[in-house]
């Protein structure tokens, strides 16, 4: 973790902070003093995730809105400005998979793979726009872009989740580079199974296979992978960048 008020002064935005892994990152931020600019579409569990970060000392700007539509996400960045400054750190974590319409791909309709691609990709590129050009004329600033082990692992029935998540890794080494000069990290982190709402919702014969796939024997817990956001986003990963950094509990190395 990094040291105490690691982020004092600092704003963090964070989209898809209303639940799981989102909010436990906007939480670790907190702590560590940041101010906040949260983003989800769901309006109460974004409510509760705001009152969280005020309980913890945090200024928030918390914005309820589909980040899959562009002029929603202009205007939710340039809200996160005009209300606490400049953004210092994103934490893209948009993203999910097909859930109830998982299929294998020969079974996979084109408007299914078309929303996990933009839901799962897309939002990331959108969201890293609204930030890039004000970072590297401040020659300053953390991005980091949750993608998934699955792009490693291949699972099958994520066929479009696994592409859309390979597409994050490969915008987070490219864009690491047009930005390296200016003083901008740029990483990845890759979750495996995680006790979050959609692993609660799947079949008990599927998450027992997701938990026996592990070599540590349980899920990931979100804290775990807030952890590992945190440091990449501190001072403490000063020379890392274009890194993909797995917290999955030994399920996929890289």
């Amino acid at each position: 973790m990094a040291s105490e008020a690691e982020f004092k002064g600092k704003v963090a935005v964070v989209t898809g902070a209303g639940n799981g892994i989102g909010r436990a990152c906007a939480l670790a931020y907190a702590r560590e003093g940041a101010d906040l600019g949260i983003l989800d579409r769901e309006a109460d569990a974004l409510a509760e995730t705001a009152d969280m970060l005020r309980s913890a000392g945090a200024r928030v700007t918390s914005v309820v809105g589909d980040m899959t539509d562009l002029d929603r996400v202009v205007s939710a960045f340039a809200n996160v400005r005009e209300t606490l400054g400049p953004v210092d750190i994103l934490l893209n974590n948009i993203g999910q998979t097909a859930r109830e319409n998982y299929s294998e791909f020969w079974l996979a309709k084109p408007e299914t793979l078309r929303f996990v691609v933009d839901v799962s990709l897309m939002t990331t590129l959108m969201c890293s726009r609204q930030v890039v050009e004000a970072m590297r004329e401040r020659r300053t600033g953390k991005i980091v872009s949750i993608s998934s082990d699955s792009a490693m692992n291949g699972d099958i029935g994520c066929v479009d989740y696994a592409a859309a998540k390979s597409g994050v890794l490969g915008f987070t080494r490219a864009l690491a580079r047009e930005l390296g000069p200016f003083g901008v990290n740029v990483n990845a982190v890759c979750p495996g199974p995680t006790k979050t709402r959609a692993m609660q919702r799947i079949p008990k014969d599927s998450y027992e296979r997701a938990r026996n796939a592990i070599p540590m024997g349980e899920l990931c817990d979100p804290e775990d992978i807030a952890n590992a956001v945190v440091f990449l986003s501190s001072d403490k990963a000063r020379f890392i960048t274009g890194q993909t950094l797995m917290v999955n509990g030994g399920r996929v190395f890289y």
